[in-house]
């Protein structure tokens, strides 16, 4: 019994030793080993590792994609020297671990507040170039990619690299938006109504234009009617002078007889004529006109 109680001890023992002097690595953090508070190992790939009990220790830093967002946005100042408020965010993520614990400890707050200075720094330089409508929409994408390129060179020197940085919110203060918004209200207006008044100018045209080229057609149409209306009427004169010609008795009686339709065809009409008038010629004798 006394032997059987004296393994056990031993084997606790072991047990402890071993679970003391063994150590895990996770594919996404890097393991940094100390010896008496000095640096002695660094290991990147996961797996199982060994570290003497008592005398070393270890210390994780994680290597995914981190995320620094403030809490408020930072204000600065425009080439017009107009206040914004501008509110970013970062991507950035630990590649060589032993710079990073040399240059900030391995604190995540202290790279961070390093990140937020540098970014700080371009964003006060960048804004201090531009107007408002420039980092607000027209140069936006040049502002962040500047910014990225200065914060990535800035961060190597703590171990750290910066893949991304946006700007999410570029606001005015409340003093100041309401004056430009007024000053934008004013400049739309001033555009509007410049609009409107070439558009007038250029409707008047229009339609001095139109007024002028309808004279012209109506004018034109009248002259080629008239110079249609001309060569009927001579042509009927050139008929009626042909057919006259042939019979000219014949043409008398028909004219007679139609201006007797023509005056006899109201009762109510009234003639007063002398007897021997020629109009009653042929109603005197049908041979009248031999």
């Amino acid at each position: 019994m006394k032997h059987l109680n004296i393994l056990i001890v031993v084997v606790l023992g072991i047990l402890i030793l071993a679970s003391l002097s063994m150590y895990t690595v996770d594919q996404r953090q890097n393991a940094m080993v100390f010896q008496l508070g000095e640096v002695v190992a660094i290991h990147k790939k996961p797996g199982l590792y060994f570290k003497l009990p008592l005398v070393q220790n270890v210390r994780y830093f994680d290597t995914r994609i981190l995320t620094l967002d403030p809490a408020q946005p930072d204000r600065f100042i425009t080439s017009e020297k107009k206040n914004v408020l501008v509110d970013f965010f970062v991507k950035w993520r630990i590649i060589d671990t032993r710079q990073y614990y040399v240059s900030v400890g391995g604190d995540e707050t202290r790279a961070k507040t390093r990140l937020r200075q540098t970014i700080n720094d371009g964003l006060r330089a960048e804004f201090g170039k531009r107007t408002i409508h420039d980092v607000v929409s027209g140069e936006r994408d040049q502002i962040m990619a500047t910014l990225r390129q200065k914060a990535d060179q800035d961060a190597r020197a703590i171990g750290v690299q910066v893949l991304d940085v946006r700007l999410k919110h570029v606001d005015l203060p409340d003093e100041v938006s309401e004056s430009v918004y007024r000053r934008m209200e004013a400049e739309r207006k001033r555009v509007a109504n410049e609009l409107r008044s070439t558009g007038s100018a250029e409707a008047e045209k229009i339609k001095a234009d139109a007024d002028r080229q309808r004279q012209v057609i109506i004018a034109n149409a009248y002259r080629d009617a008239q110079e249609i209306k001309g060569a009927g009427d001579a042509k009927a004169s050139a008929i009626y002078a042909s057919a006259y010609s042939k019979n000219p008795e014949f043409y008398a009686f028909y004219r007679s007889m139609d201006a007797y339709r023509q005056s006899f065809k109201s009762k109510s009409d009234v003639l007063v004529l002398e007897p021997n008038s020629a109009f009653f010629k042929y109603m005197k004798s049908p041979n009248a006109g031999k």
